[in-house]
């Protein structure tokens, strides 16, 4: 039976645009069947049209509260039928009602190597901080911001004249590899949260994900 992605955005989609390619090239044996923005000039929502793939745009003006929205939001998930969600720069705190009903079902990419940086502006904190590395990491969506258990991390040197746009722009290519990757261990059934813990081909994975090193 085909297997069904959503993928939620809220910018350019650069991230969406990498697991589009994947699709299309069968590394993803899947198809998006909607791709959903918080924002109506999204980027991500041009390229999901390009795609022939079906967009959502939900006003986040047209809703009293954050739970209400969350719940329009999981309706039109749900319509869906997805069997995975894929938060690919989707700029919203998710509420615990939201991240209760998916959960084990979705995933998000943080420009960090978790459990550094969670939030913002992860890339001038890395480098005002000295760090001789920094990367991005893959992980399922739990209600705690950033917080959910990690799939895959890559890595990248941070050079000392490095800029904050220089090193997003290493990082970000890193995440267009990994990303689809994460994306088809979940839809090959190979990969699951439980226990609050990811698992991949039955193994838990350490806390920095797979094949760390």
């Amino acid at each position: 039976m085909a297997r069904n992605i959503v993928v939620l955005i809220s910018g350019s989609g650069t991230n969406l645009q990498a697991i589009i390619d994947a699709c299309k090239e069968g590394r993803i044996n899947a198809s998006i069947s909607a791709v959903i923005s918080n924002k109506a000039d999204a980027y991500g929502l041009e390229r999901a049209q390009q795609a022939a793939i079906n967009t959502v745009f939900i006003n986040p003006k047209d809703y009293a509260d954050r739970e209400s929205y969350d719940l329009a939001l999981a309706d039109a998930i749900e319509q869906q039928q997805a069997d995975l969600i894929v938060m690919a720069g989707f700029m919203r705190i998710l509420s615990p009602a939201f991240v209760e009903r998916f959960k084990g079902k979705m995933l998000n990419i943080h420009p960090s190597l978790l459990p550094k940086y969670q939030g913002l502006n992860t890339h001038q904190r890395a480098i005002d901080a000295n760090d001789d590395e920094h990367g991005c990491s893959v992980h399922f969506v739990t209600a705690e911001l950033d917080g959910g258990p990690v799939v895959l991390q890559a890595k990248v040197p941070i050079f000392e004249e490095d800029s904050a746009e220089e090193l997003a722009a290493r990082v970000q290519a890193q995440e267009h590899a990994i990303y689809p990757l994460v994306v088809s261990w979940f839809i090959e059934q190979r990969l699951e949260m439980k226990e609050g813990r990811a698992w991949l081909d039955g193994q838990m994975l350490p806390d920095s994900g797979y094949a760390n090193n």
